[in-house]
């Protein structure tokens, strides 16, 4: 029995190419699924918290409510760093293009980005420091800084070529709708 209410791709299925009601290109939107590497850890991590929930429960009914409270803060930091690792990536909007880490974010206006290339370079694999050679979507912002936003060895294009692909397409889109034309120079 198909149950298409249940799934995000029926708003894809779709040969029309008009915009669907809550495309609002103002809000913040991750142009790419999260990769399963991002999702296990995160569940990993939510199941870690569960037994440590479990724990501060049992240490509370014997009655040291010191140690319970330790322990339920220590649940609520690893709930919170799992919500974060789901969080991480690179999100686009009409206003720019977000890069979120897990302890930082940057933020570049449309208008302070002069370059978005795929190069080939050392990437580090699944954001430890072990690096690789492979393919990353750099941003030249002004004053010649450059950001990293994707690579295709992080958690969430490890062995997923053709979501990389799509993903470094749409964020270029997403250039070249918002961002400042390029000078042509004769």
């Amino acid at each position: 029995m198909p149950l298409p209410f249940l799934t995000a791709d029926r708003a894809f299925d779709t040969t029309d190419h008009v915009a669907l009601p809550f495309d609002d290109h103002d809000q913040w939107r991750r142009p790419y699924r999260p990769g399963s590497w991002r999702v296990g850890a995160a569940a990993l991590a939510l199941l870690l918290a569960s037994f440590v929930l479990l724990a501060s429960v049992i240490i509370a009914a014997a009655g040291a409510f010191g140690g319970a409270g330790a322990t339920l803060g220590l649940a609520l930091l690893v709930i919170l760093a799992a919500l974060r690792m789901l969080r991480m990536g690179t999100w686009v909007s009409g206003a720019g293009v977000r890069r979120v880490a897990f302890l930082s974010t940057v933020t570049v206006p449309w208008a302070k980005v002069t370059a978005l290339r795929t190069v080939q370079q050392p990437v580090r694999w699944l954001g430890l420091p072990r690096t690789v050679q492979g393919q990353a979507l750099v941003l030249g912002r002004q004053g010649g800084e450059q950001l990293v936003l994707l690579t295709d060895h992080n958690a969430d294009f490890l062995s997923r070529v053709e979501a990389f692909d799509r993903a470094t397409d749409t964020v270029e889109a997403w250039n070249a709708e918002y961002g400042v034309a390029p000078a042509v120079t004769r």
